[in-house]
């Protein structure tokens, strides 16, 4: 296995991926949208076509000659709320991605998925690959759109001897985040923006892990299974002390009563839809902010040899990025 097809190379996964397989000697060849620039990417040794995830018979042409595919592409975004935009990419996307891999005998499909596929629970008993999902609770298409993805993968390995492994990140923070994405909180706790801390919190994932997790899947792993990519469970006032304590900056020092965090993503909801712009905070934003949203990724590194890089050490290398690059002092 030598030549690797990647979707969604020039984001802050993709961007770190592509530099794991680079250093383990893979050839890429990366698919990325009409007129990107791709910033993350400059200066790098990757085959690059422009294409669309929706254009099938363009992605069965791409992929010739490729041995596997890396499928990261997705929309991720929170607002709007609802829209068949997230299915069309994400859902169909993935079926047309499926189309390639078979029409060109791929040995290994890596889908990214997401944790939030599955159950989450407390830190003293967090939620794994067989944990059952409450993922439509949360009323975003992104997040449902993302499971539907995942179902059909799991269908075309059960139909269609599709030999695919799906990894599911949790939230990853890291150097190459130009969006910036999951960085945004680094910045704004760092930039004495927030000041605010909800009830809640999450698993917390170094994103060169998970792109470690993620190449290491092309050989390791079983096909047809699921494995979550993570690290620390930490609460959101854990998390911000820690990104506080990095930038030399005070940690944000008020929590918010639940019912006020709700209030404001219900304003938050009817100002974006009024609006047409996305609000700082949604309603179903605001309900996960207070959720205790843990994860065990043990199965990925014993299986997939995940590593476990301290989250402290994330954070130093996301604000050491984010310095050279000019989104912090």
């Amino acid at each position: 296995m030598e030549r690797i097809f990647i979707t969604g190379a020039d984001g802050l996964l993709g961007s770190n991926t592509v530099r794991e397989l680079l250093s383990r000697k893979y050839k890429l060849k990366a698919l990325i949208q009409k007129g990107s620039k791709s910033k993350t990417l400059e200066g790098l040794d990757i085959e690059f076509v422009e294409g669309d995830l929706l254009d099938k018979e363009s992605l069965i042409k791409h992929v010739q000659g490729c041995d596997a595919i890396i499928h990261i592409a997705a929309l991720t975004n929170v607002w709007p709320i609802r829209h068949e935009i997230y299915y069309k990419v994400n859902v169909e996307g993935t079926k047309n991605m499926i189309e390639a891999a078979l029409s060109n005998n791929i040995q290994r499909f890596i889908h990214v998925s997401s944790a939030s596929a599955f159950g989450f629970g407390p830190k003293d008993q967090p939620g794994n690959e067989s944990t059952i999902t409450m993922a439509k609770a949360f009323g975003l298409d992104y997040v449902d759109s993302k499971l539907d993805a995942q179902d059909v993968i799991l269908d075309a390995v059960k139909e269609r001897n599709l030999p695919a492994v799906i990894v599911n990140p949790t939230f990853m923070i890291g150097p190459y985040d130009s969006k910036p994405s999951s960085g945004a909180v680094i910045l704004a706790v760092a930039n004495r923006e927030l000041k605010l801390v909800t009830s809640g919190g999450k698993n917390w994932v170094y994103v060169k892990d998970v792109a470690v997790g993620i190449s290491n899947a092309l050989t390791k792993g079983r096909i047809g299974e699921m494995y979550i990519l993570g690290n620390e469970n930490l609460s959101y006032k854990e998390a911000t002390s820690l990104i506080a304590e990095v930038a030399g900056v005070a940690p944000p020092s008020i929590k918010v009563p639940s019912f006020l965090v709700k209030i404001a993503g219900r304003l938050g909801s009817l100002i974006g839809t009024v609006s047409g712009k996305a609000p700082k905070i949604s309603f179903p934003v605001a309900k996960i902010s207070l959720i205790d949203q843990y994860y065990d990724p043990s199965k990925a590194r014993k299986e997939l040899e995940l590593p476990e890089t301290p989250i402290k050490k994330a954070v130093e290398d996301s604000m050491q990025w984010f310095k050279e690059n000019g989104y912090a002092k």
